[in-house]
């Protein structure tokens, strides 16, 4: 299920097409828009490249895209409650490679967003995309940006972007609700166990070694 929530966020960041341009990272909704744009244009520029060797998706997503991902709050809260015992081990040399656990997932996470995107991106079909207007978001932190998209071949799928302002001012998505299920919440879900069972070093290394693996579309129920 993951992997289809990827898929959809993917398309969303992709969708349209206009000149390349600037990130407003002061407006959500416009960040949104402009990381579409720049990252669509950069795929077309780059087809060249990315038909000799898939692996140069990950080039795109990196430059593209992640910066515009608040993956470091994202990985955070995929741990939950985990980071929460971390803060109340009183052990100081336990807490500090505790904390350095932490650091490994998050980079291990900030991987495998990479790799599956990049996969995601070899299904690209020119899916179109419709954003909702913009809202007021003066006093507020956190906002959805609404879009839906569009296939003539297929019913609309309504996807809210959560976007978060952090202490710069600056703004990034953080989540996304694709027809009300979050993929923080799913993604959290799938790991909780393994955390629980088999330790955070255990989830990273298996991040890891998924991130690893060659540039390719496993669809959902596939190679997660």
């Amino acid at each position: 299920m993951f992997k289809k929530f990827l898929t959809l966020v993917a398309f969303v960041f992709i969708a349209t097409n206009v000149n390349a341009q600037s990130v407003n990272l002061k407006d959500p909704y416009k960040m949104v828009r402009q990381v579409s744009d720049n990252t669509f244009q950069r795929i077309t520029r780059d087809q060249p490249l990315i038909e000799q060797d898939k692996e140069h998706l990950r080039v795109i997503v990196t430059e593209e895209l992640m910066p515009y991902i608040d993956y470091k709050y994202a990985a955070l809260r995929v741990l939950g409650s985990h980071v929460s015992k971390v803060r109340a081990i009183k052990d100081p040399a336990e807490q500090k490679q505790a904390v350095e656990n932490i650091k490994e997932f998050i980079d291990a996470f900030q991987e495998y967003l990479v790799a599956t995107y990049a996969g995601v991106f070899t299904q690209y079909t020119n899916q179109q995309v419709e954003f909702a207007p913009a809202r007021t978001f003066a006093g507020q932190d956190v906002v959805l940006v609404k879009t839906k998209i569009v296939d003539p071949n297929k019913p609309d799928i309504k996807i809210d972007f959560k976007v978060r302002e952090d202490r710069s001012g600056d703004w990034r998505a953080y989540d996304m609700v694709a027809e009300g299920i979050s993929l923080l919440d799913a993604k959290q879900s799938e790991l909780q166990g393994i955390l629980r069972q088999q330790g955070i070093e255990h989830v990273s290394n298996l991040l890891r070694q998924k991130s690893q693996l060659p540039v390719q579309f496993r669809g959902e129920g596939g190679n997660e």
